[in-house]
């Protein structure tokens, strides 16, 4: 059906990169309609004529949205599997693919709206893409979503072609910050070029990143002027970090706090502060319970959540070995009832001990009268002795 086609193939070609399905043969197609000294130099490899289809029935390179560099660069890894050559050539022959793939793209001035950039190491088929794209800095203008991994291993050239391409960006409404020390984005976000997305910024994502030392911060929010939302997850906080964000005479609307442990514990005043200022912005919070080392600390930490934090949309809790924190727990379920959506619950218990049934028979017993009508989504993993728990 020539419609449901129309309609279907711009979905569909929109990530090919990240479709799991095992086929890169959508990249041979992306390179149907390659010309000039590209075209002449691959021929040269003398590739069998059935990687490159003799005709397609799309343009298909204009339907595409999303630009991931790690899942490129595997996903030709993997198609250049097909292609018989000598070892010597294999290299230059998969950095011919990455050029001539974004030759494509760039000429078919393809509008994409999500760029990840991913480099964990010296890389020429990155550096070779970041440096293409900077010749036309139109490619630019109507990327929407930037996402960043860098780690203090990247080399410090690709950071450079990086650094050139945020006074670039046009219209960048989201940026999301991965896996590295703070320090790397700070030079990028609060270089003097970078005021260009500072009247569209209103996203911000800080994932995996380690603000024990950090300066400037007050700076960075100051130049952001639209900013609506801040996302915190899985990351290195440290009482500096905190105050900074305390002290910020704008608000800071601060919508996700995730966290991968319970070390966070060691600085509970700060959260709680943190907590009295931006509580009423959160709906997104994740955080594992029931360490012995921190019973009071948790304790706190979940009183100031109760008491602070009204609007949680999301809320993902592990519980390990405490009988005293599960009514607390129960208690913010409660208190959250009314926006929550989203929750998850696991209770684990580290030593075997008769507490993990009891945990999970005390949950089992009491949440179902928690739980509010427009729940969306729930996970419990538990132990289950008693059938008649679930009644």
């Amino acid at each position: 059906n020539r419609l449901w086609c129309r309609l279907a193939i711009p979905l569909l070609w929109e990530n090919p990169f990240s479709i799991p399905t095992g086929n890169y043969n959508f990249i041979g197609i992306y390179l149907h309609n390659l010309n000039g000294d590209l075209k002449a130099q691959l021929n040269e490899y003398k590739i069998d004529g059935n990687l490159f289809p003799s005709n397609t029935l799309f343009n298909y390179p204009i339907f595409l949205k999303y630009l991931y560099t790690w899942k490129i660069i595997s996903s030709i890894e993997e198609w250049s599997k097909d292609v018989e050559l000598e070892y010597s050539s294999i290299l230059e022959f998969k950095r011919l693919i990455h050029m001539s793939l974004f030759k494509v793209i760039i000429k078919n001035k393809v509008n994409i709206h999500t760029f990840d950039i991913h480099i964990t190491y010296p890389d020429s088929c990155i550096d070779d893409m970041l440096e293409l794209m900077l010749q036309y800095p139109v490619f630019f203008y109507k990327i929407r979503k930037l996402k960043l991994r860098l780690f203090n291993s990247s080399p410090s050239y690709s950071k450079n072609f990086i650094l050139q391409m945020i006074n670039l960006y046009q219209n960048l409404k989201q940026i999301s910050l991965n896996s590295s020390s703070f320090p790397i984005y700070q030079s990028l976000l609060l270089s003097k070029d970078y005021n260009h997305s500072s009247s569209t910024l209103n996203t911000i994502i800080l994932y995996d990143l380690n603000f024990k030392v950090i300066t400037n911060l007050d700076k960075l929010f100051k130049q952001l002027n639209v900013l609506e939302s801040v996302h915190i997850i899985y990351c290195d906080l440290g009482t500096d970090f905190i105050q900074q964000i305390i002290n910020l005479t704008k608000p800071l609307k601060l919508k996700s706090l995730l966290f991968n442990g319970n070390k966070e514990l060691q600085i509970v005043e700060s959260l709680q502060l943190l907590l009295q200022k931006y509580g009423d912005y959160l709906e997104n919070f994740r955080f594992k319970v029931g360490s012995n080392s921190f019973i009071s600390e948790e304790q706190q930490l979940l009183e100031s959540i109760i008491k602070y934090c009204k609007n949680i949309k999301f809320l993902d809790l592990t519980v390990i070995d405490s009988t005293q924190i599960i009514y607390s727990l129960l208690n913010l379920t409660e208190n959250v009832k009314q926006n929550l959506n989203h929750l998850s619950i696991t209770v684990y218990n580290n030593f075997g001990r008769l507490s993990y049934i009891d945990l999970s028979t005390i949950l089992l017993q009491n949440l179902g009268q928690l739980l509010p009508l427009k729940l969306e989504y729930l996970s419990l993993t538990l132990n289950i002795k008693y059938k008649n728990d679930f009644e």
